[in-house]
């Protein structure tokens, strides 16, 4: 299957089109957001040059479970998943900050921790902790927001609050809202045998409520350890068996790209990019305990713009 890595549709009432790093997204009448997830991967906030067949059909469908299993904790965007690879929803107006939460010392709060850091975003860590040891209690280590090819920024709470990037009562209501996410979506990945190890959230406001928006859960958010060996990999001082997109970066570092401007991207053979998408099916299928069905590529973008034409033209 060839890779969907840029849609350039034009629907009635469209306002404009933003291009992510990994999603091309709709804005209709000021009112409604299309999201498409397109197969374009991305890594140390770098788009990688090829896409990743079935990837957008990976993340939009395990977003769209665990935001229709998560509306009983927080409102959310999404009105309906016309297609595979899309999800349509309303528009927020988007905080400029991502919640993220962490459960283990693992990823790039180790690296950080490694160097000699003892305070992620004016947070205290005690010495001695060990790459992938649980905390005590999960943290909220929130990043600015960035643009493409710039680098998400971690900030303390305090900063966020200070510099008016969010209000104090706001910004208290969005730290009980990803703990609370966090908390079902550990429940969720337990029941699959699987460690909900970290995550972002990002919040906006619709008619002045915070509202869940974007992915969620997803293995480009997420990260996962396989439950059944943590204990035993983590008191050997073993990697842990994950489930991310952890093995896209760390194939990169071994290659020595880290998104450095001096870095040089290592050639995406089509065994590499067979591989990644293989990796992406099986993510899916563990994460959600289903089957993935490979959508049709007969016409795939002609498909994805009836199917948004017809949504719209229900809800508009």
């Amino acid at each position: 299957m060839t890779a969907i890595v840029k849609t350039q549709f034009r629907f009635d009432g469209q306002r404009n089109l933003y291009v992510g790093k990994v999603r091309d997204v709709y804005d209709i009448d000021d009112k409604f957001l299309v999201m498409v997830v397109t197969d374009r991967i991305s890594a140390f906030d770098v788009v990688l040059p090829k896409g990743i067949p079935y990837k957008g059909q990976v993340l939009n469908q395990i977003a769209s479970k665990f935001l229709d299993a998560t509306t009983d904790i927080c409102p959310n965007w999404k009105i309906a998943s016309p297609d595979p690879m899309v999800t349509v929803g309303y528009k927020c107006e988007t905080f400029p900050v991502e919640m993220i939460v962490r459960g283990y010392l693992t990823g790039s709060s180790w690296r950080d921790y490694k160097a000699g850091a003892r305070e992620i975003c004016g947070i205290k860590l005690p010495d001695g902790m060990r790459e992938h040891q649980k905390f005590e209690t999960p943290i909220v280590t929130p990043t600015t927001k960035a643009e493409i090819g710039m680098h998400d920024q971690n900030i303390s709470k305090e900063e966020i609050i200070a510099r008016g990037l969010v209000s104090k009562e706001d910004y208290e209501q969005l730290e009980r809202y990803a703990l609370a996410l966090f908390r079902r979506g550990t429940e969720m990945a337990a029941e699959r045998g699987l460690i909900l190890v970290d995550t972002k959230y990002e919040f906006g406001k619709r008619d002045g409520e915070i509202t869940l928006i974007d992915e969620i859960h997803t293995p480009d958010s997420s990260r996962y350890f396989y439950a059944d060996t943590y204990q035993e990999r983590f008191d050997k001082g073993e990697q842990q068996r994950q489930l991310s997109k952890e093995f896209v970066r760390e194939w990169l570092m071994a290659n020595d790209f880290q998104g450095r401007k001096e870095d040089v991207m290592p050639e995406m053979t089509d065994p590499i990019v067979e591989s990644i998408s293989d990796r992406y099916i099986e993510l899916y299928e563990n994460i959600t305990g289903e089957k993935f069905h490979k959508g049709d590529n007969t016409d795939r973008l002609g498909d994805m713009e009836a199917n948004i034409r017809n949504m719209l033209a229900r809800i508009r």
